[in-house]
């Protein structure tokens, strides 16, 4: 049955929204996905603007959506693409301080509510720091309603000055993209040994090769494992800035770790694991993290953010920016069979309490009814 249009509260049927992205990491852009397929699903008209790169990756118009190409940049053509797109549409939700900034931006003048999605903190340092404080009180104070993915960020927002703050249910979209392997542990095997992990134990890190994410104090943590019998392999997926630095260290002090760059089978990746490692400074709702719990890893994380709020008991924690501590939960749990198995087992039960897509995208429904509802006459 083909799903009923979602009347306008100004008469227009159905509903139109727009969702405005910026670069997009996994996490937003795999939610803005979901996100348009779940309302487009519903009736709702959705537009999703994020750069034509982000369409390439995510395919929102195969998720129902029109896609819109507007550049990451926040210069006036930009802008202007992005209000031309925004004309005519009942409500805007941006994910992201940069696009959340665009679109307050974009409706400048306008009364067009305005949804803004923190994902995740903007990080910077210095100078840098003051203009992402000045962006995030200009983009919370022209928020209709920001919606944070942890409480952490609900907190944020608040102390920043948002009119209205709430916790989001934000779901991991479950796995697409090719079918489970007939024999899951002969593929298990083979991802480990194309890693060079065969016969000894496998470490897996995800995430951009940036300051934030803590490689540094994982490379020190590595070198109490060299020489270990069997020593294990740290592997870390990602790239970014930090290549260069991280890969003379790992060659001059012999350690124990590849970093194999950007892949996209991730989720294998981490199910061919013995350990997940989730080492940064700061963690919102980590795409990593409810990976692993799903796949049955035990993940070691640092006790920042939203990750203690996400995964309950079913990690071990540690304090960010200790060496010492990551290095010893670690070869507890390499230790200990039946810790790892717990923990895996807990894992899927964490993993049971999290949102579904459903859950969120009637969450995010209900206040897009709530901010357009027309208002009754006195």
């Amino acid at each position: 049955m083909s799903p009923v249009s979602r009347p306008s509260p100004h008469g227009r049927s159905p509903l139109r929204t727009v969702q405005v992205l910026g670069g997009g990491n996994a996490g937003s852009s795999t939610h803005v996905r979901s996100l348009a397929s779940g309302l487009a699903a519903r009736g709702v008209r959705v537009t999703v603007c994020a750069p034509a790169e982000a369409d390439h990756l995510y395919d929102f118009t195969g998720a129902g959506a029109e896609h819109v190409h507007v550049p990451r940049s926040s210069d006036p053509g930009a802008v202007a693409a992005l209000r031309a797109a925004c004309t005519d549409a009942d409500l805007v939700h941006a994910h992201g301080l940069h696009a959340s900034f665009r679109a307050v931006l974009a409706l400048s003048g306008r009364h067009t509510p305005l949804v803004v999605t923190w994902h995740d903190r903007a990080y910077a340092e210095g100078a840098r720091a003051h203009l992402v404080r000045l962006l995030e009180r200009r983009v919370v104070r022209a928020a209709t309603v920001v919606l944070g993915t942890t409480s952490t960020l609900v907190d944020r927002a608040r102390r920043t000055g948002a009119r209205d703050a709430r916790l989001a249910a934000v779901a991991l979209p479950g796995p697409g993209g090719p079918a489970e392997p007939d024999d899951p542990d002969r593929h298990r095997s083979k991802v480990r040994a194309e890693l060079g992990a065969t016969g000894r134990p496998l470490l897996m890190a995800v995430g951009s090769l940036e300051p934030h994410r803590g490689y540094r104090v994982l490379l020190d943590a590595a070198r109490a494992w060299r020489g270990l019998d069997p020593e294990p392999l740290v592997v870390v997926a990602g790239e970014g800035p930090l290549r260069a630095v991280l890969q003379r260290r790992i060659e001059d002090e012999g350690l124990p770790v590849r970093l194999i760059g950007r892949r996209d089978d991730a989720g294998e990746l981490i199910a061919a694991a013995d350990l997940a490692l989730l080492t940064g400074r700061w963690e919102a709702r980590s795409v990593f993290a409810q990976e692993a719990l799903r796949a049955r890893v035990p993940l070691v994380a640092t006790d920042v953010g939203g990750t203690p709020e996400l995964v309950g008991d079913a990690a071990e924690l540690v304090p960010y920016g200790d060496a010492e501590a990551l290095c010893d939960a670690v070869l507890r749990l390499l230790g200990d069979p039946g810790r790892r198995a717990l923990l895996a087992d807990k894992g899927v039960r964490q993993a049971a309490t999290w949102p579904t897509e459903d859950e969120t995208v009637n969450q995010v429904l209900s206040v897009y009814d709530e901010l357009t509802r027309p208002t009754p006459l006195p």
